[in-house]
């Protein structure tokens, strides 16, 4: 009997896809001894958009959340999501940085950090794969899945090699918009089994209602592991369910580990956690639509809701369908990036920009303009000249080194710079990666009344009255 391991996603992507990770630990600490012991191979726990989300909407110290995920499962692996050399933020930091954070994020409890690049730049993840292996975790090296004429089955297996030889201990096929078919599973994970030695694991998403054959196809060519979420936070932008992918693979004579009362149990934890988010309007029904028309515009699920939300609050979702149609065309004027974060916001905003001002790059966040110039690494396929023309005009500051090799060590200004608010390390790269919501934090911390707005108050007294 053949196994096959299963990575929990619902208290990272599976959240972050549905509900923007809003989520707060209160609703996640009840079920995490239950979930410890269901037969998971890993639970996604951290990484991603859950350390800017806790700081600047539900007011939870990350490092904290963390620390007590740990306390709480003893045996299971916790996995993390990590952005190369972005980080969990939105911009290249210095080696030291990356280092002090992969350490600090081991110490506190991770075991697997799943780390990517938005442009597949091997350059961008040879620091955190050696940080992460000489701190004792697990390096997994991710593949960011797209489609175009440039990327074939032969580039993503010369990838997945590519990253082996970085030390990678195992390979994930991220397919973050769901436009992986059934097909091209079965044949790329066929291809990148035979040409490495570490396992293999595959995320996808439910978006475009294909993702269940997509890893029957995966598991049958010989995929070790794959990702999926509790039914309370399956489905549409999120992963296929938990429960009935192991029920179907068991009855395929599959060994999945899984527990299925268990597995029940966890469910009907969420399953009113998930219905108070979509009562208070935070979780929109439509991410729990099937939209076959990912596959045309290669939209992942956390963009899909960050873009319903961005047009939702400036009162423009009925453009939603015109930006959806407008994201595929920016995504080949900047080379074919994958979508996936940073980029996946980058070229969201943009293609925002190009339908609400009705000229196309008229206008251009900063970040557009230094991922033309190279600051986040090599496009997939070089800009045009004319597209660059439109973006960045005669700017000759373009860059064709690795982005990072431009930057010095951060880690004593950063130290500086946040002072006696900081108690730790941790605090130190908390305010790293998010200065402006750190600091609020943990000035907090410090002073109840930091960010108390101060009255001035004219008292007027009569002479006559102290008579």
């Amino acid at each position: 009997m053949k196994n096959i391991r299963f990575m929990e996603t619902v208290l990272r992507d599976g959240q972050q896809s549905q509900i923007a990770t809003r989520m707060p630990f209160s609703d996640m600490q009840p079920i995490l001894e239950t979930m410890d012991q269901a037969g998971y191979h890993a639970l996604e726990v951290w990484g991603g958009a859950t350390f800017d989300s806790a700081l600047r909407f539900l007011n939870e110290d990350p490092w904290e959340r963390l620390r007590a995920i740990r306390q709480h499962v003893k045996k299971t692996k916790l996995q993390m999501l990590l952005r190369g050399q972005n980080l969990l933020g939105y911009k290249h930091y210095a080696d030291d940085v990356v280092t002090e954070f992969v350490h600090k994020s081991v110490e506190n409890g991770i075991d697997i950090i799943r780390i990517f690049d938005a442009l597949n730049d091997p350059r961008n993840l040879e620091t955190a794969i050696t940080a992460t292996k000489d701190a004792g975790g697990e390096a997994q090296a991710a593949i960011s899945y797209t489609t175009s004429d440039f990327h074939t089955i032969p580039y993503f297996v010369q990838l997945a090699q590519e990253f082996e030889k970085l030390g990678a201990d195992s390979i994930a096929i991220k397919d973050m918009a769901g436009v992986l078919t059934p097909h091209d599973a079965y044949d790329l994970v066929s291809e990148i089994k035979a040409a490495v030695s570490v396992p293999l694991e595959v995320h996808t998403h439910a978006t475009s209602g294909i993702a269940e054959m997509t890893y029957l196809k995966a598991v049958e060519a010989g995929a070790d592991i794959i990702d999926t979420a509790i039914s309370s936070f399956s489905g549409g932008t999120s992963q296929p369910s938990t429960e009935s992918m192991a029920i179907a693979l068991s009855d395929l004579g599959y060994n999945t580990n899984l527990d299925v009362t268990k597995l029940s149990k966890i469910a009907a934890h969420f399953n009113p956690v998930r219905d108070r988010f979509r009562k208070a309007g935070l979780l929109n029904p439509k991410v729990k639509d099937t939209e076959p028309r990912t596959l045309l515009y290669k939209v992942p699920g956390g963009m899909l809701s960050n873009l319903l939300n961005q047009l939702k609050e400036q009162g423009l979702e009925d453009r939603y369908q015109e930006v959806l149609e407008e994201v595929p065309n920016v995504r080949a004027d900047l080379g074919y990036p994958p979508l996936v974060t940073p980029l996946s916001q980058m070229v969201g905003t943009q293609a925002v920009m190009n339908v609400i001002s009705g000229e196309r790059y008229k206008l251009v966040p900063k970040e557009i303009k230094e991922y033309v110039k190279g600051y986040y690494g090599r496009p997939p396929v070089p800009i045009s000249d004319e597209i660059r023309q439109q973006i960045i005009g005669d700017d000759t500051d373009v860059i064709t080194v690795r982005p990072a090799d431009l930057i010095k060590p951060q880690m004593a200004q950063f130290r500086k710079a946040i002072g006696a608010y900081a108690h730790s390390t941790e605090d130190v790269l908390m305010y790293a990666l998010f200065p402006e919501q750190a600091k609020d934090f943990l000035g907090r911390r410090e002073d109840p009344f930091y960010d108390v707005p101060i009255q001035k108050v004219d008292v007027t007294i009569a002479v006559g009255e102290l008579n």
